[in-house]
């Protein structure tokens, strides 16, 4: 029987981050991704998807994607069957993080906006990833795709996100909390902590591999949502 399967995005990010696990669940759920992009606040975020979203599904979101998911949780965590965070973190945003947010978006208000993924492209990819033109090509044309003025609107959502890590022990579906081995931005000892805080939670490492698993690692993705699609 096919699941409900709800799927968001990162920062710069469009439905083709999920390109092969869409394909690769094909048959075993019906999927939907979430538009991240048209909302300055993870609040509002959150409701566009719920409000797009079936009754009840599973839940997966990567990086900012996990931050609505958390947020989700919150507003209306009798819809949500399961959860897979992904690449991400309960931590809200650090001082510096914020200052480099407004820069950014200073920078793309002021005509710089295609300089920006460049830049970015070392701190998402697994050394290794970096030459291979197939994911990295993808990652500029999505933010390309997604644009300078959503850029801002999404980091404003995440340099006001909350402190997540107290709301993590009211979770109580199975979860699924997995990084790339060598993410940077996430790093994976965030992810032990947010599986620490959840009851259950399964604890996944995707090896040679940085922030943007699903891209960079399609495969062990794939496989690590079905078994949790299946648990």
């Amino acid at each position: 029987m096919s699941a409900a399967l709800v799927l968001l995005p990162g920062l710069l990010n469009d439905h083709r981050l999920w390109s092969g696990q869409v394909g690769a669940l094909a048959g075993r759920a019906e999927v939907m991704v979430g538009d991240l992009t048209q909302d300055d606040s993870l609040g509002a975020m959150a409701q566009r998807v719920l409000a797009a979203a079936p009754a009840r599904f599973a839940l997966a979101g990567l990086s900012m994607g996990g931050y609505v998911a958390m947020e989700i949780m919150r507003q209306a965590p009798e819809r949500v069957e399961r959860l897979a965070l992904l690449d991400t973190t309960a931590w809200p945003d650090l001082p510096e993080q914020t200052q480099r947010r407004k820069d950014a978006v200073e920078l793309a208000r002021s005509g710089g906006f295609d300089k920006i993924m460049p830049t970015m492209l070392p701190l998402l990819f697994h050394p290794d990833h970096l030459a291979e033109a197939a994911i990295t090509g993808l990652a500029k044309d999505m933010a390309r795709m997604v644009g300078a003025e959503a850029f801002a609107r999404q980091q404003a959502a995440i340099m006001a996100r909350p402190d997540s890590r107290g709301s993590l022990s009211a979770i109580a579906c199975p979860t699924l909390v997995l990084c790339g081995a060598e993410d940077g931005l996430t790093p994976p000892d965030r992810h032990d902590e947010m599986a620490a805080l959840i009851a259950g939670a399964k604890r996944v490492t995707i090896p040679l591999c940085g922030h943007l698993s699903p891209l960079e690692q399609p495969d062990a993705v794939s496989d690590a949502l079905r078994a949790w699609l299946d648990s």
